[in-house]
């Protein structure tokens, strides 16, 4: 990673956001023999990125454009894992969804058979069988599936690596404050509080602050943040092999309320602790703890994990996803504004599927084959809708 300083505040590209996805961004446009230029307000995965749990997942994506978004970051992650430091913590422990009754295991079963015609690796687990796979799992449970392509990373660590590969200069702490135009309406670069920076392309990459960006640029898209928590057990011995959660959590992350919605996700970690989640409500960017949400999340483990019950949470955090209200991320040019590119949206699934969109996003700078269909993608397909 070059120094923050620059003596040219020339680039080709400028990416605002240095999370997970600004970086993928970032490293795919250098690849691709662009000079990159990445602002953020705070640190390196400030946001968002710093406050997830690292998963890689094709198992909680029904068919269609992300689960094509999140096959291709699959191939990707492999290839980045043998490049990165180990110290990303690439870990391709697989994911195992279980299911409570028959009538549970019945809808797995439906849609694992839709997602193995899209090209995802899926087997199923009988219910007496679970323990082969996860020791310490509740008994009783009717069955489940198995995700091997599932994967995780240490996502602040990946999205740090991933910019000192690129080469780009990186500014922190420095706030975009408004987008320089030319008389055309095209971008001519980005202004911040301590002056402008040129560049005939800039990326929004800004996460949950997606839509404010864009509403700098003059554009509408209604990125807003949905906060989950976390809870961080003590260190502990691999209790938890796989990413492990119930079925309802599938329905979770496609659900549009505004409401809490809770469903048990747990998994171990190469450092000892173990990761609970999930929640989803929208109360803004209020950080208040949630005792409510916090318990839901704790008895859901236990259920899942009764060896849990006697654990020690050690911590407790917040993060804020950046979702769209069709569930699909903003990937790609704006047709609104020349030169002005958007990489955001991605609500809780951004650190899988940040180098696929790095990927889109390089191939739309410099002209080349698009690795995949990003038509649904397009950022401006909810102006059209409210128009």
């Amino acid at each position: 990673m070059r120094s923050m300083r620059s003596t040219a505040d020339v680039a080709d590209v400028i990416v605002v956001g240095a999370g997970v996805v600004g970086a993928a961004c970032a490293y795919y446009a250098a690849r691709a023999g662009l000079r990159v230029t990445v602002l953020d307000r705070g640190p390196v995965a400030g946001g968002t990125t710093g406050a997830g749990e690292g998963n890689l997942l094709v198992s909680d994506k029904e068919p269609g454009p992300e689960l094509e978004l999140a096959l291709l970051s699959t191939q990707l992650w492999q290839e980045l894992a043998e490049l990165l430091p180990p110290r990303i913590e690439y870990e391709p422990k697989g994911g195992l969804v279980v299911a409570r009754d028959e009538a549970g295991m019945s809808a797995l079963r439906e849609f694992a058979a839709a997602q193995t015609k899209a090209g995802v690796t899926t087997h199923e687990v009988a219910g007496d069988r679970l323990h082969d796979l996860e020791p310490h799992l509740a008994p009783g449970l009717a069955g489940g599936f198995h995700y091997p392509q599932d994967a995780q990373v240490m996502p602040a660590l990946a999205a740090a690596h991933l910019l000192r590969a690129s080469g780009a200069e990186v500014r922190l702490g420095q706030e975009v404050t408004g987008l320089l135009t030319g008389p055309d309406g095209a971008v001519r670069g980005v202004r911040t509080a301590t002056g402008v920076l040129h560049a005939p392309h800039v990326v929004n990459a800004a996460g949950t602050w997606g839509g404010e960006l864009a509403r700098l640029a003059g554009v509408f898209l209604p990125v807003l943040p949905r906060r989950g928590f976390v809870l961080v057990t003590e260190p502990l011995p691999r209790v938890v092999r796989h990413k492990v959660y119930a079925a309802d959590y599938v329905a979770d992350v496609a659900s549009g309320s505004a409401a809490l919605q809770t469903s048990p996700v747990v998994e171990g970690t190469p450092a000892g602790p173990v990761l609970i989640g999930a929640s989803r409500e929208r109360v803004g960017f209020d950080r208040t703890l949630s005792v409510g949400a916090v318990s839901r999340l704790a008895a859901g483990a236990s259920a899942l994990f009764p060896v849990l019950a006697e654990v020690r949470v050690l911590r407790t955090y917040a993060g804020f996803r950046p979702y769209l209200p069709d569930h699909l991320p903003a990937i790609g040019a704006d047709a609104r504004v020349p030169g002005l590119l958007h990489a955001c949206g991605h609500e809780g699934a951004g650190i899988g599927l940040a180098p696929a969109t790095g990927r889109l996003i390089a191939a739309c700078l410099a002209g080349g084959q698009l690795p995949l269909d990003g038509a649904a993608f397009d950022p401006g397909r909810f102006e059209r809708a409210a128009v």
